[in-house]
């Protein structure tokens, strides 16, 4: 081999080489800034937890005030909300063995991946009764980011809660499903809202259409996310089936795939559906 095509071949090596490094720096570079935005949410979470200790009683004159009067005595609880406060969403079976608690936030993109990449399967292993979802809704990324988009899904969600659980549900994932830039607070328009909400067969009733019209289940939504703060959960969106924490997006951030989320369901729990 002359030197002439030994230098070429050599430099061809070294820009394959160089080209492999660059794809590894982009991919770390892209998980590092996943990581960060993640880490974010975490600490809006935990910040808005923070000011609620701080507050204290004042929060919930500060939600009253802001939601023309809507304090603790005066808020209108969906019908098919759970727990004691009526701040818990519960969907499947209530003799289901298994419990899988979802904190979400409508704005939030990571919660939008997964119920677009495994809300399927989620859902199959509720219907089948397997397990029953308590949802546990958060709007901390209206804090964070600014705008009221997370809190006024969260209204309408209420109000679909108050027409039936199933629509409820079926409201949730049209909201993931044509979920926004989390910058760019679509959510907060209730026009909007009332869009897609037609996309959920029977959902915009007249009774409906006026709630998210008038926010009558605003000062629920402000309980709920309250519950949300209090519940120590510190990023969405996090799952635990029976408390325990599973894991359901990769070190990218990603989804896994619905056939290991299905693996992952089935590795923990015990006793088949019920």
């Amino acid at each position: 081999m002359s030197d002439k095509t030994k230098n070429k071949n050599e430099n061809r090596t070294k820009g394959f080489r160089s080209d492999g490094r660059s794809a590894r720096s982009r991919l770390r570079a892209e998980q590092l800034r996943r990581r960060r935005t993640r880490a974010r949410w975490r600490r809006a979470g935990i910040a808005a937890g923070i000011t609620a200790i701080l507050l204290g009683g004042g929060t919930a004159l500060a939600i009253g005030t802001a939601n023309g009067g809507a304090q603790d005595g005066q808020v209108t609880v969906p019908a098919n909300a759970s727990g004691a406060d009526g701040t818990l969403i519960v969907y499947g079976r209530a003799t289901a063995r298994n419990t899988l608690d979802v904190w979400e936030d409508f704005r939030c993109p990571y919660c939008g991946k997964l119920e677009r990449t495994d809300g399927k399967a989620i859902q199959r292993f509720a219907d089948t009764g397997v397990y029953k979802i308590r949802y546990h809704m958060g709007t901390f990324l209206d804090g964070n980011l600014g705008g009221r988009g997370s809190m006024e899904a969260l209204q309408a969600a209420g109000a679909a809660l108050n027409e039936s659980t199933a629509r409820f549900k079926a409201f949730h994932d049209v909201l993931y499903a044509d979920q926004p830039d989390e910058r760019a607070d679509a959510f907060a328009d209730r026009n909007h809202l009332l869009a897609l909400a037609a996309k959920v067969p029977g959902l915009t009733t007249p009774a409906f259409v006026k709630a998210v019209k008038d926010g009558t289940y605003a000062g629920w939504a402000h309980r709920v996310s309250d519950a949300f703060t209090r519940s120590g959960v510190d990023s969405t969106p996090t799952l635990k089936l029976n408390g325990r924490t599973l894991a359901v997006l990769d070190a990218t951030g990603n989804p896994i795939s619905p056939a290991e989320y299905t693996a992952l369901i089935q590795r923990s729990v015990s006793g088949g559906s019920r």
